[in-house]
């Protein structure tokens, strides 16, 4: 038990003595694993054929919601700057070809196709108003030029195909699924101890709004490279990692956080591992939650990835729900990410087959603050 105290201990405290060392680790941690804390993939592509850039363009639709708000913005301010400015032209060209200009000195009698675009910079104006529907009712139009009650109609069908795509593209982007899942969160830290009987890789999960998740499932990959008999490598070699808690492992009722448990015996991939030999495995488990938004009906995915670093051998997560004299229920975040040590064996076999290794509480962790308002951490907490 002191071992691995110890061990964690030194991982936790590296930070304090050595930031500069601290930091450079985390930069190349970020930079190995595929899948970011925040659930961006770490992943990019190379060799693409130079034909296949333009399947992107077949696809416009999904490349202009994709793409970054900066091109978003720019493409919204070019398209309606450029229409405007070619339409302008034309105008000025209409307004040429009739002899409106002041240059071509019209003469007092003269009927002009529009009024008062006598030159490039008002007609840029009457075509701006014309696609934006200001009106101010300087310029306007004459019935004298057929064509040019063409171009109205023309510029006015443009405009409005501009103004829907562009709203579209904004009102899609704003309201995209991924943006919900920026209110789910999942502890910074996974744990191993015991739960009922039996060794448990533990992780927590918040939603930070009231409204639910509907039909929410977690599950998990464990991606690491393996070898084969025939001498064949294989990279991101992806085991499937089951994730429960005491209701079942489908259709969570996620009205408030929960700890999700994987059960570790022979045939989970952790069972090899020990708390002296964990954190120099190479390996990273992703987490993937998925559900529906109850105010959107919006399908999103919530990802995030321990590796062996983030996960604590011989801790639990301490309580964060409570319940005041009210009998109104309170979920205190500041514990969220906090641990405690508890007595746990220091292998999954030890814990299995050796007498004497099932250390665990047969309650798990108490939760001395259910019956009060305020929750007071206890002296020997760590905070991941």
């Amino acid at each position: 038990m002191s071992r691995t105290l110890r061990v964690q201990s030194d991982f936790f405290h590296t930070g304090n003595t050595c930031p500069r060392r601290d930091y450079l680790t985390e930069r190349r941690i970020q930079k190995t694993r595929l899948v970011t804390k925040d659930g961006r993939c770490n992943i990019e592509y190379g060799n693409i054929e130079y034909s296949k850039h333009w399947s992107y363009m077949a696809d416009f639709w999904t490349t202009f919601v994709e793409i970054r708000w900066r091109f978003v913005l720019f493409f919204f301010i070019a398209s309606f700057t450029l229409s405007w400015f070619i339409f302008g032209l034309i105008w000025y060209w209409i307004a040429r070809n009739n002899g409106d200009l002041t240059w071509q000195s019209p003469p007092d009698n003269h009927i002009p196709c529009v009024i008062n675009v006598v030159g490039l910079t008002t007609a840029f104006l009457y075509s701006l108003e014309t696609q934006t529907t200001i009106g101010y009712g300087v310029r306007a139009l004459t019935p004298l030029c057929p064509g040019a009650v063409a171009v109205v109609i023309i510029q006015s069908l443009v405009g409005a195909l501009i103004n829907c795509f562009m709203c579209g593209v904004i009102l899609t982007k704003i309201s995209l699924p991924k943006k919900r899942a920026k209110t789910i969160t999942f502890s910074d830290m996974a744990v191993i101890s015991p739960k009922n009987g039996a060794l448990c890789l533990s992780i927590r999960v918040a939603n930070m709004r009231k409204s639910l998740m509907i039909g929410s499932q977690i599950y998990g990959k464990l991606l690491r490279t393996t070898h084969t008999p025939g001498g064949e490598t294989i990279i991101m070699d992806q085991i499937n990692i089951d994730f429960e808690m005491d209701a079942g492992k489908d259709n969570l009722f996620f009205v408030c956080p929960l700890t999700l448990y994987h059960t570790i015996n022979k045939s989970s991939p952790f069972f090899e591992m020990a708390v002296d030999t964990l954190h120099n495995k190479e390996f990273e488990l992703v987490v993937f939650l998925d559900g529906t938004a109850e105010s959107t009906s919006a399908a999103c995915q919530v990802r995030t990835s321990f590796i062996p670093q983030e996960i604590m051998w011989g801790y639990n997560f301490l309580p964060i729900i409570t319940k005041s004299k009210e009998g109104k229920y309170r979920v205190d975040f500041s514990n969220f990410s906090k641990v405690v040590p508890v007595a746990t064996a220091h292998c999954a076999y030890c814990f299995h087959s050796i007498k004497g290794h099932h250390h665990f509480s047969k309650h798990g962790q108490d939760n001395p603050g259910f019956e009060v308002i305020d929750i007071t951490d206890p002296p020997s907490v760590t905070k991941m």
